[in-house]
C-alpha cells in the first residue's frame, strides 16, 4: 500500500509538470477543499454580475475585501448591464477556441442563461455541492435549490439569494393597492398615469409578463414546457388583451417604459407613480434606509401568489480561476455573508440558508429588529410561484417589442 502511494504521488506529480509544461492546468478537485483553499491562493476571480443597484456593487465591494483578507483571492467584480452580455463573451470565447484562459471566471446567472449555458457546454462542473457550506441550502428540504426555471442544476451553479415579486406603494396617496393582476388593470383605470413598467426585455419588466400570463390563463400547464411545444399565439392571446386595455393609462399613457427596476423606484421617488413592483422582497426596507423613497411606503404580495425563484452562481468551463471562483462561491453561502446581504442598509435580500442548520450564534446574525412596516407579509411571502420553463423569456419579449416596439 505505501509503494502504491509512493508511485500515485510521483505520477500525480509527473502529470503536473506535463500540464504545466504544455501550459495546460488540471481541473480543482472540489471533494478536496483543502486543496481547493490552497489553489485559490492568489488567484484573480473576474465576477460577471449586474451592476444596475449600487447597493449590490457596495455589498460585492465588501465580499471582495472579505475574501482577500481571509483566502487571499483577488476579487474583480466585472460590471455588467445585462447577464446576457456575460453569456455571449463565454460563448464567443468557446467559438474561438479558448477553452483555458477565459475572461470570466464567475457569473451571476439564473434562468433562461443558465439554460443557454447548460445546452452549449459552457460550464464547470458538477462542484457547487461539494461546497461546505452548500449542505446549509437544505436542498433536500427545499427543492429549488437544485432547479432553475425547470431545469435541473446538476451541481453547475451555486445558490446565492432568493428572490420573489412584490409591489410597493406609496400608503399617504394609495389606501387599497390591487391584490391581483385583474385587479391592477381596473386600479390603472382609476388612477391614470400612476403606473408602469420596465421596458422588456429588462428582467423585471419580462417579469411582469410572465406573472400576468399565468394569472390570466386558464391553462397554466403550458408555461412549464418548452414554448415549442404549445399553441402561443392562444396561450399568450388574454395576456395581449389585457396589456391592450392596460398601457393608455400607464404613465405617459404607455409611450414611455423605464429602463429597469431602479428606474421604476425613481420614479415613485419623484412623485411620478404611487405604485410600483421589484424582485426584491426588501426592495422598499432598503429604499427607505437610503432615504429614496418615503416612510409611509408598503409592499405586499399579490392574492394568488406571485414568481419566486432563487440566483445562482456558475463558473464558465473555461476559467482560469476555478478553485478562487469556488472558494467565493463558498464565502457567499456564509452565514455571515448572507446576513449581512440580508440587512436593510445593504441588499435586504432573503436568504438561501435554511435557519434551523445553523448553529445558535449564526442563526442570532439574522435576528434583527421587529419586521419592518414596509417589508412583505411572511405570509404574502409563503404565495409563491414557479417560474414558468426558460424558453418562454425570450418568446414573451420578442412578442411584446412586435407589439409595442416604438409606441
Amino acid at each position: 500500500m505505501a509503494a502504491d502511494s509512493a508511485g500515485h504521488g510521483v505520477a500525480t506529480l509527473l502529470l503536473a509538470g506535463c500540464l504545466a509544461a504544455f501550459g495546460l492546468r488540471a481541473e480543482p478537485d472540489p471533494t478536496d477543499w483543502s486543496a481547493v483553499l490552497d489553489e485559490a491562493r492568489q488567484q484573480t476571480v473576474y465576477f460577471a454580475a449586474w451592476a444596475g443597484e449600487a447597493r449590490i456593487n457596495d455589498y460585492l465591494a465588501w465580499v471582495a475585501d472579505e475574501v482577500e483578507d481571509h483566502f487571499q483571492v483577488d476579487l474583480q467584480h466585472v460590471k455588467l448591464a445585462d447577464t446576457a452580455m456575460g453569456v455571449s463573451r463565454i460563448l464567443a470565447e468557446k467559438q474561438a477556441g479558448n477553452t483555458s484562459d477565459g475572461t470570466v471566471d464567475l457569473l451571476w446567472v439564473n434562468g433562461e442563461n443558465f439554460a443557454a449555458l447548460k445546452e452549449n457546454g459552457l460550464l464547470y462542473g458538477p462542484w457547487s455541492e461539494q461546497l461546505p457550506n452548500f449542505s446549509l441550502v437544505n436542498a433536500n428540504r427545499y427543492p429549488e435549490m437544485r432547479e432553475d426555471f425547470t431545469v435541473a442544476v446538476d451541481g453547475l451553479e451555486s445558490p446565492w439569494l432568493r428572490a420573489q415579486l412584490i409591489f410597493y406603494y406609496d400608503s399617504a396617496i394609495v389606501s387599497t393597492p390591487p391584490r391581483s393582476i385583474r385587479q391592477l388593470l381596473a386600479w390603472a383605470q382609476q388612477h391614470p398615469g400612476e403606473f408602469t413598467y420596465p421596458r422588456p426585455p429588462d428582467f423585471l419588466g419580462t417579469t411582469l409578463l410572465k406573472q400576468a400570463a399565468l394569472e390570466l390563463s386558464d391553462r397554466t400547464a403550458p408555461f412549464y414546457s418548452p414554448v415549442g411545444e404549445s399553441n402561443f399565439a392562444e396561450v399568450t392571446r388574454p395576456l395581449w388583451n389585457y396589456l391592450d386595455q392596460l398601457h393608455p393609462h400607464l404613465l405617459r399613457k404607455g409611450r414611455y417604459f423605464p429602463v429597469n427596476g431602479a428606474q421604476l423606484r425613481r420614479l415613485m421617488a419623484d412623485g411620478d407613480t404611487a405604485l410600483a413592483f421589484s424582485f426584491s422582497p426588501g426592495e422598499a426596507v432598503t429604499a427607505i434606509a437610503n432615504r429614496e423613497l418615503p416612510p409611509t411606503v408598503r409592499s405586499y404580495v399579490l392574492d394568488s401568489g406571485t414568481l419566486s425563484n432563487a440566483s445562482f452562481l456558475a463558473i464558465p468551463f473555461n476559467s482560469r480561476s476555478k478553485a478562487g471562483a469556488m472558494v467565493v462561491s463558498n464565502f457567499l453561502l456564509s452565514p455571515r455573508a448572507q446576513a449581512r446581504a440580508a440587512q436593510p442598509d445593504q441588499m435586504a435580500s432573503f436568504t438561501v440558508l435554511d435557519l434551523d442548520l445553523l448553529a445558535p450564534a449564526d442563526r442570532a446574525l439574522f435576528n434583527g429588529e421587529d419586521r419592518h412596516a414596509a417589508a412583505p407579509s411572511a405570509e404574502g411571502l409563503s404565495r409563491k410561484l414557479q417560474e414558468p420553463h426558460p424558453s418562454w423569456v425570450p418568446a414573451l419579449e420578442r412578442a411584446w417589442l412586435q407589439r409595442y416596439s416604438g409606441r
